[in-house]
């Protein structure tokens, strides 16, 4: 017989689960069905179908969405194995249930909740700090590339500026570089900052506290360089994919420029609070606005550009996004919201 606490657990992780796939498929039928102008697009997939080469295009931009997840699901697989082994199916199962759940939540944090809940025996905040530990290694190369790009893309705009703009830019460089030293000299230095926490977190009231950011020292140099390294080709892989979409739908930006309006869109991006409801949109604007600035060289955008510009967006976010999101919604059911061994693997 089952005790009442046992049946009480049982009832919530069934009630939670079914929350959380109403929740993510009412989002993405709300993005798609009622923040789409679809009528306004249609032009654009209209245009692109008359592409000779569109459909093996499309299979590539998929290929590279399965890549792109896969890339991510060995990131986490190799850094999740320091508090408990898992499959790579299972992280698989893990980062798409993250993407679902991160739908609805604002700046995506329920990312590194969905996660952690699919594991058996490890602490669930030792584990949410390993996803942040991720997410903080994409996060740089975002950064990294958005900051190159800036300093790129100021140059072909400056021009006819008085001297001290100059001066500002090339000060704007010594920062941008500054700043990239300083982000990887604190992301190598994690496991000495978690050192720290004998001297910050003193007390026995502090005990538990020390134990959960124990886990941020098992990471070597090499471990984070491994992650680091995972992290700069999953950002290659949806950059190109970014690309190919552009190329399909006609707008006419060479390879160069449009990594660097790519870097520039996902900057813009990271640094953007966002909710759920309205990141879509956000996506939208920040291409439109950066696009139209490096269109404006040539005259502006002209409408056929601009409606290539938001189909692609919108394509990207519905491939990257959308898709992964439906699928990780089915695996929400394997989640363990509350379960007998909330410790962490010795191991």
């Amino acid at each position: 017989m089952l005790s009442n606490q046992t049946k009480l657990k049982k009832s919530l992780n069934i009630i939670f689960r079914v929350l959380i796939i109403g929740m993510t498929w009412g989002y993405i039928i709300r993005q798609v069905f009622y923040h789409r102008e679809w009528d306004d697009l249609l032009p654009a997939f209209s245009r692109m179908m008359d592409h000779s080469g569109w459909l093996i295009s499309s299979g590539l931009v998929m290929i590279l969405m399965l890549l792109n997840w896969s890339l991510e699901s060995r990131k986490w697989q190799f850094m999740i194995g320091k508090i408990e082994k898992v499959s790579f199916f299972r992280s698989f199962q893990a980062v798409l249930t993250g993407v679902s759940i991160s739908s609805f939540t604002p700046n995506r944090i329920g990312e590194y909740f969905g996660r952690v809940f699919i594991l058996d025996r490890a602490g669930h905040i030792e584990g949410i700090l390993i996803t942040i530990l991720g997410s903080m290694s994409q996060l740089m190369i975002t950064l990294f590339a958005g900051s190159f790009a800036v300093v790129l893309f100021l140059p072909g705009y400056l021009a006819g500026f008085d001297e001290p703009i100059f001066y500002l830019y090339q000060g704007l460089i010594v920062v941008v570089v500054i700043f990239d030293l300083l982000l990887l000299l604190l992301y190598f230095n994690v496991p000495v900052l978690a050192g720290l926490r004998e001297r910050l977190l003193k007390g026995k009231r502090m005990e538990k506290v020390r134990r959960f950011f124990e886990v941020l020292a098992r990471f070597s140099f090499k471990d984070l360089g491994r992650v680091i390294l995972l992290s700069l080709v999953r950002y290659g892989v949806f950059t190109v994919q970014y690309f190919l979409l552009l190329r399909i739908f006609r707008v006419p930006v060479p390879f160069t420029d449009g990594v660097m309006m790519i870097s520039l869109i996902f900057l813009v991006l990271s640094v953007i609070p966002t909710i759920a409801l309205t990141e879509l949109g956000v996506r939208d604007s920040a291409a439109l606005f950066l696009f139209g600035i490096y269109f404006s060289r040539d005259g502006g955008m002209s409408d056929e550009i601009r409606l290539g510009i938001l189909a692609a967006s919108t394509v990207l976010w519905m491939v990257n996004l959308a898709i992964p999101a439906v699928i990780g919604s089915f695996f929400v059911l394997r989640l363990k919201f509350f379960r007998k061994n909330t410790h962490p693997d010795p191991a």
